[in-house]
C-alpha cells in the first residue's frame, strides 16, 4: 500500500487487521533502526536516516529489510515508497503483489497530519511540502501511478471506512484478481 503521508494509509490498516489482516509498516522498520541508533524520532531524524540508507545501501533497503518480516498471507505492506522497493516485493512474492495507493489533497493531509499530533508531523505548511518533496524523490509518486488500485480519501473517516470495508471484501474476489488481463 502506498500514500503520501496523511493520506489514510493508518486508517486503511485499522480496517485491515479487523478483517485478520497481518500488517507490517515500512515505517515501523524505520523507526526500529533509528531507535537502535539513538535518532531522535521526529520527522528529520527519521526521514533523513531513511533517506541515509537509501543512498548508502540502495534505495530497496527497506523492502529488503522488511520481507523477513512477512510471516502469512494475507498481508498488508504498509509504506512502500519506490518502485525499487515494489520491485523487491514482486521479485519475492510474484503475482500475489496488489498495490493499492490512497489518495488525498495536500491541504487535506497537512490538516490531518498536525491534528494526529505525532512526533514527526510538520511544524508548518513548508515543513510538510519538504516532506513530501522528500517522498516524492524516493519514487512514491511513481509507485501511486504504478497502483493497481487507487482509493480516493477526500470525505470523512466513516465514508472512507466504509470505503475500506467494501474493497477489502472484494479483495478475493475474481474482480480483484483478474485485475491484469484485458
Amino acid at each position: 500500500m502506498a500514500g503520501m503521508p496523511g493520506a489514510g494509509k493508518e486508517e486503511f490498516v485499522k480496517i485491515a487487521l479487523e478483517d485478520g489482516y497481518e500488517v507490517i509498516r515500512m515505517g515501523d522498520v524505520v523507526r526500529m533502526e533509528t531507535s537502535n541508533w539513538g535518532i531522535p524520532p521526529d520527522d528529520h531524524g527519521i526521514g533523513g536516516f531513511a533517506h541515509s540508507e537509501r543512498q548508502i545501501h540502495g534505495y530497496d533497503i527497506w523492502a529488503r529489510r522488511t520481507v523477513p518480516m512477512i510471516c502469512k498471507d494475507p498481508t498488508i505492506i504498509d509504506g512502500c515508497r519506490g518502485v525499487a522497493e515494489l520491485e523487491v516485493f514482486r521479485r519475492e512474492f510474484g503475482d500475489q503483489v496488489v498495490v493499492i495507493a490512497i489518495h488525498t489533497s495536500p491541504r487535506i493531509r497537512f490538516r490531518r497530519l498536525r491534528e494526529r499530533n505525532r512526533e514527526d508531523a510538520p511544524e508548518n505548511w513548508e515543513e510538510f511540502l519538504e516532506r513530501d518533496k522528500r517522498e516524492l524523490g524516493w519514487g512514491l509518486g511513481k509507485v501511486i501511478v504504478l497502483a493497481d488500485f487507487m482509493i480516493v480519501n477526500e470525505e470523512d473517516l466513516e465514508t472512507f471506512q466504509d470505503v475500506v470495508r467494501k474493497f477489502l471484501a472484494k479483495l478475493d474476489s475474481d474482480e480483484v484478481q483478474g485485475r491484469g488481463d484485458p
